[in-house]
């Protein structure tokens, strides 16, 4: 899809604190095509440097939620660790880092208690971006997230489109018991203000493309190498352990 321009360069409102981080990853971490341009997924590296005096990964730290009912996420709460996911179902590379990645991620750090791993909805690719992204939600309140985020990434499911018969039917395929509750949740206000929180939530911090990562704050831009984010997570325990 293609996100509006309106959309694209909706307001943003928030801290000075969160605007000096957004300003840096926007420039620095971030790139993306300028809103008049075709989006695009990116897999390409980036690194935020923080302007002198300021800790950006310290004020996107926080958007951690670590919400013990959060249906989007694995791992515990008190994890020392967070990685968050700014994601979108029909981003080619966002299904390279869920098929490739993420499962090792699980396995090697959710697993022991170190890495608690937060999904967010961020659909910039149109409508069936969007009808996904609310689908999922849905999946989630019958506690079948991760299998209807495995189905709907799966090797070739992305060409099949993300209409309502196929929602449905990677509903079916994850589990979901309830298929009538399903389509109504799906449809439902919860599900769009859901939606609305996670993208209103990465607009302010200036993420334009998909994925888009933060390990307890620090941004990972695109779908990288699994040592990128190995290194990451061991940067991020060593300093959390050490309180900082």
């Amino acid at each position: 899809m293609s996100t509006s321009r309106k959309s694209t360069r909706k307001p943003l409102l928030y801290a000075a604190g969160v605007a000096l981080a957004a300003l840096t990853l926007g420039i620095v971490s971030w790139q993306a095509t300028a809103p008049a341009d075709k989006h695009r997924e990116t897999s390409s590296a980036a690194s935020a440097e923080a302007t002198p005096g300021s800790d950006p990964a310290a004020e996107l730290k926080v958007l951690a939620r670590r919400e013990a009912g959060d249906k989007l996420a694995v791992g515990r709460t008190d994890a020392p660790v967070v990685l968050i996911e700014y994601s979108d179902f029909k981003c080619g590379y966002c299904a390279k880092f869920a098929r490739d990645t993420e499962p090792e991620l699980v396995k090697k750090y959710v697993a022991d208690g170190t890495l608690r791993i937060e999904w967010r909805n961020f659909p910039i690719f149109g409508a069936e971006s969007e009808a996904a992204a609310k689908a999922a939600w849905a999946a989630g309140q019958q506690d079948r997230f991760t299998a209807f985020h495995a189905a709907a990434y799966a090797e070739g499911a992305k060409a099949k489109g993300f209409g309502e018969d196929r929602l449905v039917e990677l509903a079916r395929e994850a589990g979901v018991p309830d298929l009538d509750r399903f389509k109504a949740d799906m449809a439902g206000d919860q599900a769009a203000a859901a939606l609305r929180r996670d993208r209103e939530e990465g607009y302010r911090i200036g993420v334009q493309s998909t994925p888009s990562f933060l390990v307890n704050g620090q941004p990972i831009a695109g779908a990288q190498p699994l040592d990128a984010f190995t290194t990451a997570i061991a940067r991020a325990e060593a300093q959390a352990k050490a309180g900082r």
